[in-house]
């Protein structure tokens, strides 16, 4: 029979697991009300208020009946929080979201992480370098969801929550997958009782950009290039990103230093800076490939009001082909990627499967190379 004293690590060990566990339900819901939120500030001009902390408290224990672990149920009423976290699930409810569903969903995710943890006991080392944006990019695919999550005042504690679960040895690239279905779910279900739920139109900007600037890229539908702050955001670009890579274009045009600055301050720069994220997160030699653009100075012939978007599409160019192997820059052609894209036919290609089909509000143009496309034939 087991002492206290050996007892006592065992049973630390499981509240720990189970306070990481709550870690990732408020994670979750975190997620899940900056997505109510964005959809209702998109589509009404201003977030609805949360209900009253007493009458949510009441409500919430209600709701939760059997649709959590009791372990995890009992961690969740006694934290400091749960005032403010019964208010955002009732405030789900009240958006139309259906509590009956998202809940079990969550006690999977908390279960998972719960037993993970009490698993590895040690801690494992970090994957990342602590830019949350970055993983934010590489996991989840563009869209609301995304885009809610980065524009939301919560985001610090949202990113604070993940450094923790990363570092109780908890996998939250797969809790950012799973709560991004969720998101999903709550962005469709918000946005059906805001009278929202038809396909958005693509953007101009999206429309625009389809081509060489976005080919093997992930963007939202609704990119808006007119927004430098909000570009950046949709495209997962941090602030100290942005002026890195800035950066790092200086650096290989030192000769060039004001058509630098016309190129970083052109429109579609965040679709060269979001190129420049993608290569390296695929580990391939960015400056490597910068250093093409000063062998071949080609952009710098034309009219001189139109320098710095030549050399974007320049910089775009070197940075699509092997380090000394751009060809010479020619005219944009038009990108098949680009036509099935657009076509009302054939869906754009999705970034990670969600467990079920994204709803119309969430879709994103992904561009990969294919094959030319098969000549219209008649529409009879």
């Amino acid at each position: 029979m087991a002492t206290p004293a050996q007892e006592e690590p065992f049973a630390e060990a499981a509240g720990e697991a189970v306070q990481t566990a709550v870690m990732s339900v408020r994670l979750v819901m975190a997620i899940a009300d900056a997505v109510r939120r964005h959809q209702q500030r998109q589509k009404k001009g201003a977030e609805e208020e949360l209900p009253p902390a007493e009458k949510a408290k009441d409500d919430a224990k209600a709701e939760l009946k059997d649709l959590l672990p009791p372990d995890i149920t009992a961690a969740l009423l006694k934290g400091a929080d749960w005032p403010q976290l019964a208010q955002q699930l009732m405030a789900l409810k009240q958006a139309g979201v259906d509590l009956e569903q998202l809940l079990p969903r969550i006690g999977e995710i908390a279960v998972t992480v719960r037993d993970q943890v009490a698993a590895n006991a040690e801690r494992v080392a970090k994957e990342g370098t602590g830019e949350w944006e970055r993983m934010l990019r590489e996991t989840l695919p563009a869209g609301p969801v995304r885009e809610a999550i980065l524009s939301s005042p919560t985001w610090p504690d949202i990113a604070a929550t993940m450094a923790k679960l990363d570092d109780g040895g908890v996998d939250v690239r797969k809790i950012l997958t799973s709560a991004h279905d969720e998101g999903l779910g709550v962005d469709q279900a918000v946005a059906k009782v805001l009278a929202a739920g038809e396909a958005p139109t693509t953007s101009r900007d999206a429309l625009l950009s389809w081509g060489p600037l976005t080919d093997g890229l992930d963007i939202p539908k609704d990119l808006d290039l007119n927004d430098r702050e909000r570009a950046l955001r949709q495209l997962a670009i941090s602030p100290q990103e942005n002026v890195r890579y800035a950066r790092m274009l200086k650096d290989a045009l030192p000769a060039y230093g004001r058509e630098v600055g016309l190129a970083v301050t052109a429109k579609q720069w965040p679709l060269v800076a979001a190129r420049m994220a993608k290569m390296e997160s695929e580990k391939k030699p960015v400056a490597d490939h910068l250093a093409g653009l000063a062998k071949d100075v080609s952009w710098t012939a034309g009219p001189p009001g139109q320098i710095g978007s030549r050399l974007v599409q320049a910089t775009n160019h070197v940075l699509r082909h092997a380090p000394g192997e751009a060809p010479p820059a020619a005219r944009p052609k038009v990108s098949t990627t680009a036509a099935r894209s657009q076509s009302t036919t054939v869906g754009p290609t999705k970034a990670p499967a969600a467990k079920a089909a994204a709803p119309a509000e969430a879709g994103v143009a992904v561009h990969r190379q294919t094959s030319p496309a098969a000549k219209p034939g008649k529409v009879k």
